[in-house]
């Protein structure tokens, strides 16, 4: 093995979701970034245990460090302890009070519904959870060969979603790198968060393309057309419903509808039920509203004011399923405005699903898309096809669409192309290579293009690596990957 640490990708070299990075400082030594699930297209095998399995080598891993919560970036951790592995895991303070809610979860979903069994899984990962501070140094391991730290900044994707700086040090060559893993970036003036500052420095950059090749609208149009969307299901008394993931964007839609309402001159505002129907959502929201210190200036002022972005008068959760229900038929035969938040956000299964089952063929609904749809999900079928009188098949049925559809990119909590240029470019030492993941192959080309005409134009030397071209070998152990990296 040479001197230089090398970078594997175990999920999402190619595609947007089971992001799982391994920094391989030496044969014996690895740092693992994040260990999600694979979602929609990514997830083509037939069997999506099998697929999920841990075949890459943990004992060589000093830690895991996770970005963020979303399940497509921890949802296979149930599977790395069942493979054995038994290091820290390594996160932000919002993440620790987060992560347990999502893995529970996921074992609810994936795994089983026995409460002894979650219970110990809970306890189990819990007791490895390190919370870290933002902007700190955290030393991995300091010995006669290696000096390894990490320091975790603030991504503004989620709450408590980091990007992540790792310093290595190899005191037997005297090679240092600084290697940077942006996790997801989110969009600047994303509500309740603060836009994410680029480091100083990086050697090395792993970079989110999940946007790469499109722009985003501005926080005004898109407020703008949230609005719009709902001014037509007041003319045509029908639901707004938005699949939303329960954690992040579902949060940043009711600080936007808390701030539309509160502005609203239309008596028809005041009395518009805003239902999210998610108890995870619901959880999710609760501890939200005890993370304060972690939300952005704007959401502060919003609080000293007096009002309550998260916990507002027209705002109602549905809990039980017999509640879910009647909320389904009470919305298709009532003809009474709502706006409908629920899960999931690529209509992959949840309680969005019923909802849509008996909204969609009825024009005066509408369903409003305000993130990304993978490829091979339902969300992406209706996103496409909807538009054109097309169907999309849920829980085996075929459901023609006769709602009207539409698309809000503004509230990705992505980072856009734009964006993604700013984050390398305002370093003040820009990175020597890139490698582009977590993005489909045409986000990655476009990203990449941009990048190598901007280091042409700043005659800074580059190199902007697809994920799909780099070092994908996934060694099988400490022995196999250093003769792979040989």
């Amino acid at each position: 093995m040479d001197d230089t640490p090398r970078i594997f990708h175990h999920g999402a070299a190619v595609g947007v979701t089971g992001s799982c990075h391994r920094l391989q400082v030496a044969a014996d030594r690895a740092l693992l970034v994040d260990c999600g699930l694979f979602q929609g297209q990514d997830a083509d095998h037939p069997d999506s245990l099998e697929q999920h399995r841990v075949r890459f080598p943990i004992d060589d891993v000093l830690a895991l460090v996770v970005t963020h919560v979303h399940i497509d970036h921890i949802g296979r951790l149930p599977h790395l302890l069942a493979a054995g592995y038994r290091g820290p895991i390594l996160c932000s303070i919002p993440s620790r009070r987060l992560l347990p809610l999502v893995i529970e979860d996921a074992l609810k979903v994936g795994f089983t519904r026995d409460r002894a069994l979650i219970e110990r899984f809970l306890a189990e990962v819990e007791s490895r959870l390190v919370a870290l501070d933002y902007r700190a140094w955290h030393p991995l391991i300091d010995d006669e060969r290696h000096r390894i730290r990490i320091r975790l900044q603030r991504a503004g994707h989620i709450l408590g979603s980091a990007y992540v700086e790792v310093d290595t040090y190899d005191r037997t060559t005297g090679h240092r790198q600084r290697t940077v893993f942006s996790g997801d970036l989110g969009a600047p003036h994303a509500p309740l968060l603060p836009a994410p500052t680029p480091p100083y420095r990086a050697d090395v950059l792993v970079l989110e393309a999940t946007y790469g090749d499109r722009l985003h609208e501005d926080r005004r149009h898109r407020r703008g057309r949230l609005k719009d969307a709902i001014d037509r299901a007041l003319a045509n008394g029908g639901t707004v419903v938005v699949p939303a993931f329960s954690i992040g964007r579902t949060q940043e839609l009711l600080y936007e509808l808390e701030g539309l309402i509160h502005r609203a001159s239309d008596a028809r505002w005041r009395d518009l039920e805003i239902i999210v129907d998610s108890p995870l959502a619901a959880r999710f929201t609760e501890v939200y509203r005890d993370l304060k210190p972690w939300w952005d200036a704007e959401a502060h002022r919003r609080l000293r004011s007096g009002r309550h972005p998260l916990s507002f008068e027209n705002l109602y959760t549905v809990d039980d399923h017999a509640a879910h229900e009647r909320t389904v038929t009470y919305l298709a035969e009532s003809g009474r405005p709502a706006v409908v938040i629920a899960a999931s956000g690529m209509v992959s299964g949840g309680r969005v699903v019923n909802y849509l089952k008996r909204l969609l063929g009825d024009p005066r609904h509408c369903v409003l898309f305000t993130g990304y749809q993978a490829v091979g999900t339902p969300g992406h079928d209706i996103q496409r096809y909807g538009p054109r009188g097309g169907w999309v098949m849920l829980d085996g049925q075929r459901i023609e669409i006769r709602a009207q559809v539409e698309t809000v990119n503004g509230y990705s909590a992505h980072a856009d192309q734009h964006d993604l240029l700013h984050f390398v470019r305002r370093m003040r030492q820009p990175p020597r290579e890139v490698r582009l993941v977590h993005g489909d192959p045409g986000a990655q080309a476009a990203l990449r293009r941009k990048l190598l005409e901007w280091a042409k134009e700043a005659g800074h030397e580059l190199t902007v690596t697809l994920g799909a071209e780099g070092s994908m070998t996934e060694p099988q152990s400490a022995n196999a990957t250093a003769e792979a990296m040989a």
